[in-house]
């Protein structure tokens, strides 16, 4: 089977609108996470969160996409612009495709809707309402910027979406089913809505996100997305592309469990089925990039399946939750959390988890904590598992 890499990588993220500026936070152990600034909010109990700054997208897009995407598809379309560009425009052909992930698609454009209709007593809503709120407009978009016409869709599996997303492209090169993939994931539910919703899980931090520490309170919501070329990689080479990584394996499991509670199997199940996907020993990893999202049953059970996996040399492997710095971005979370995995694979800095203030006994781990460290990383881990139960797990290489 063929070798996949990835040639390119952009993203629009709470730490910055480009991959060199969200590497710039990573390495600083900058927090996005601040004051909400959305309508209604007086309403919301939790006002904190991780949004994405200064966006002008009509800068980046036509009027026609501006017209017919909602938040989540353009931040997409501009995260595989950056994207497109480092892998070169000679990346893309046809026969090429786009997986992303997406949890809630255009919700802002289906909220926008339900006010108009609902609160401010509108007989119809926008014309272009359903274009903009379905999960697969994102994708659809990028397909139609690109002129692919290869196999693409949508993954809707929580927090693991973009991990999925990302797994399957890589599967897909490796079987020869498409020469390269545009993969990632894209969200934008930082409405009154969206967080209303998830405050009703009482699952919301109001202090900051603090994965692994014995203070932490919860999650901090984000938003933003990033988009990859996948490349089989002799292709890459024989065009003289930039290789940012190697995708190695890829591992999914179900807990069949609890709607919302992780059973620490299902991540066991989903790490084991990478490491033996991409042929690498556990001894073999030198960072996880873990999900951890700052609630205490995610960070414990996730914890309990690393020491499963790793057994004595669990404590010995770096991991850290960049959450903590740009928030836990639903859908996009992978997406985004590969680009930490890509700086400790191509410059050896681990991302730090920020906020720690005191150990857990549950978390007694190598947790990379206030701090960037330098590190060799040869090979990773990177971790999404979903409410609902669904786990998706990538294993990279260092490029050669």
């Amino acid at each position: 089977m063929r070798r996949v890499v990835i040639t390119g990588a952009g993203t629009v993220n709470p730490l910055g609108h480009s991959v060199p500026e969200t590497y710039a936070g990573l390495r600083a152990g900058r927090s996005a996470i601040g004051p909400f600034s959305i309508p209604d909010l007086d309403r919301l109990s939790v006002r904190i969160g991780a949004q994405v700054r200064d966006f002008d997208p009509g800068a980046r897009l036509t009027p026609r996409q501006m017209s017919l995407c909602d938040r989540f598809a353009q931040f997409a379309l501009v995260a595989a612009e950056e994207a497109v560009a480092q892998a070169g425009v000679g990346a893309l052909t046809p026969g090429a495709g786009v997986i992303l992930g997406t949890a809630g698609g255009g919700l802002m454009s289906s909220e926008a809707a339900y006010r108009a209709v609902f609160a401010d007593g509108a007989q119809r809503a926008h014309p272009f309402t359903v274009p903009r709120l379905m999960a697969n407009a994102a994708t659809s978009h990028l397909t139609m910027a690109y002129g692919l016409r290869g196999p693409s869709f949508t993954v809707s599996t929580a927090c693991a979406a973009s991990n999925h997303a990302i797994g399957l492209a890589f599967q897909m090169v490796r079987s020869g089913a498409a020469p390269v993939m545009l993969a990632g994931g894209s969200e934008a539910m930082l409405s009154f809505g969206g967080i209303k919703a998830w405050e009703g899980l009482r699952v919301l931090s109001q202090t900051g996100c603090r994965p692994f520490c014995a203070s932490r309170d919860g999650l901090v919501m984000g938003e933003g997305a990033a988009v990859f070329v996948l490349e089989d990689r002799a292709r890459a080479i024989a065009r003289g592309a930039p290789i940012l990584a190697e995708v190695a394996g890829f591992g999914m499991s179900a807990d069949a469990g609890d709607i919302v509670v992780p059973d620490p199997a299902g991540a066991e199940a989903a790490m084991r089925a990478a490491l033996d996907d991409a042929g690498l020993l556990p001894e073999a990893i030198g960072y996880i990039n873990a999900h951890g999202t700052g609630t205490a049953v995610n960070d414990r059970s996730e914890c309990a399946a690393i020491r499963r996996v790793f057994g004595e040399a669990a404590g010995s492997v770096p991991i850290s939750s960049t959450k903590s710095l740009h928030g836990h971005l639903i859908g996009a979370a992978g997406a985004v959390e590969l680009l930490a995995v890509l700086l400790a694979l191509g410059e050896g800095v681990i991302a730090p988890t920020a906020g720690h203030r005191a150990d857990d006994p549950d978390c007694a781990l190598d947790v990379v904590t206030h701090e960037a460290r330098h590190w060799p990383v040869a090979a990773a881990l990177s971790n999404a598992f979903a409410f609902g139960g669904l786990n998706a797990v990538l294993a990279l290489r260092a490029a050669e």
